[in-house]
């Protein structure tokens, strides 16, 4: 039975009426269903987990619950995730090509699904403050196999000025009181109070003006917590319209006769706020959860075309492939089957401190950012020979491959997990794919022996049981 503080019993009975409310605190007393999404840039989809319902309105959704040592999800094949949660992205309905920015990223659910629209064009910038809650926001995104992502670890007003009406798409979780996370994370109850909302309602609007100026005109904003609160949702969204000349825009994506909207009389009747979303316990979606989408007044001005000046020498970029080094990666790739997307790569692909990559972003508008990932790293150059990366094997495994070892049994999958070298009885030889269940997770490499050589990462490896 949750604790739920008087205060916060009292204040909600006020805002939704007595039965209302309690029926919400009833809600947050049941257990809360856990959910996952299915990977649909990976070639084989098929998983062992029994899928129990679809989620209403979404795609490649279900509930159940996952494990994070099964195949499915170190291969990236699946993600868990709340159902409500998933929203967001689904709102956002970003197209291949366009330049998408998520604020507050990690730990990278919603990255993901933003990553997975775009489908290896455009870009997507996915900015965490918090380093530690960064590095696994890229594991994630790694995992799913989002090849097109720049990882900043920047405050929003320190990414802002490198990224002046850039974004098509802007989505801001932003950080709340977390009152509609009280039923998954009882512990959060332990911080709630009036004050605790109201500061958290300073902290979105810092980090929201810093968003708005990153958003081209045209461009739309996603905002969205995890909280019950009108001061962090709905007097938000009215602080958005009366600061910035934001537009509440109509959400149609989402048709579903037990999601709520917003309170017209929760924020001055404001016109508009029937089109924002809200997700109760008692509706027995998910977890509690607030949506906006909003447009930037204005018509995109495209900038002149400037013309090159012929008569100038082109000079080298300092981080490109010498033709050497180019074959020496060739002849690995060329063993494998790339997605459409990578077959330019060697028009794209870049070199820094031995690390080759095709970045997401190039040019001075990186420059001072604290990059944690750029786009796509293929491998390592060392003396004279290529080691491909483990991401390059999450992205392979978006298409069909023939050079893959898949595992005979858990034994041997739990073993590559731990770093172990495995041996198998197979006439390939070099470097392969690894998978367990048909899921590719890893790259190995197959001695005269039949012996693999683990190339799982080791910041990735699991402990040895017993």
């Amino acid at each position: 039975m949750l604790k739920l503080p008087k205060e916060f019993k009292d204040k909600y009975r006020k805002l939704l009426g007595t039965d209302e409310a309690d029926e919400m605190f009833t809600a947050m007393n049941d257990t809360n269903k856990k959910s996952f999404r299915i990977n649909p840039l990976k070639f084989n989809t098929k998983i062992s987990y029994s899928k129990k319902a679809p989620v209403p309105n979404l795609a490649n959704a279900y509930y159940g619950a996952v494990s994070g040592q099964d195949p499915e999800w170190v291969s990236g094949t699946v993600y868990s995730q709340d159902s409500s949660a998933m929203f967001p992205a689904k709102v956002a309905n970003v197209q291949p090509g366009e330049k998408v920015l998520d604020l507050c990223a990690a730990p990278g659910g919603k990255s993901t699904g933003l990553g997975e629209d775009l489908k290896g064009q455009g870009v997507l910038v996915a900015n965490e403050i918090s380093r530690p809650r960064a590095k696994v926001l890229r594991e994630n995104l790694e995992r799913w196999g989002v090849s097109n992502v720049l990882i900043t670890s920047e405050s929003p007003e320190k990414l802002a000025p490198h990224f002046l009406q850039f974004f098509d798409k802007i989505l801001v979780d932003a950080p709340c009181s977390g009152e509609g996370m009280f039923r998954k994370n009882p512990e959060a109850i332990k911080y709630w109070s009036e004050d605790y909302v109201l500061t958290c309602q300073k902290r979105q609007k810092e980090i929201l003006k810093e968003a708005v100026k990153m958003l081209r005109p045209g461009g739309e904003l996603i905002y969205s917590t995890c909280t019950f609160s009108p001061e962090e949702d709905e007097q938000i969204v009215a602080w958005l319209v009366k600061n910035f000349n934001l537009v509440i825009t109509p959400i149609k994506s989402i048709k579903m006769d037990k999601i709520s909207h917003g309170h017209l009389d929760w924020a001055q009747n404001l016109d508009g706020l029937q089109n924002t979303l809200r997700f109760w316990p008692q509706d027995g979606l998910g977890e509690g959860q607030f949506i906006a989408k909003l447009t930037m007044p204005g018509v995109t001005i495209k900038a002149p075309i400037k013309r090159k000046n012929r008569a100038k020498k082109k000079l080298r970029n300092k981080f490109a492939l010498f033709k050497d080094e180019k074959k020496l990666v060739a002849a690995i790739l060329d063993k494998f089957n790339l997605p459409s997307e990578l077959n330019d790569w060697p028009k794209r692909v870049l070199v820094r401190k031995q690390h080759v990559f095709i970045p997401a972003l190039t040019g001075k508008q990186l420059d001072g950012l604290k990059i944690l990932s750029n786009g796509l790293e293929l491998g390592i150059l060392k003396k004279k020979r290529f080691e491909p990366g483990h991401q390059l094997a999450l992205v392979l495994g978006q298409v069909k491959q023939e050079r893959v070892i898949d595992l005979p049994n858990q034994e041997n999958y739990q073993s590559y997990l731990h770093g172990e070298t495995v041996k198998v009885d197979s006439d390939l030889r070099g470097f392969v794919l690894i998978s367990c269940h048909n899921l590719i997770f890893s790259f190995g490499k197959i001695a005269n022996n039949g012996v693999i050589k683990n190339y799982y990462p080791k910041g990735l490896r699991t402990l040895k049981k017993g």
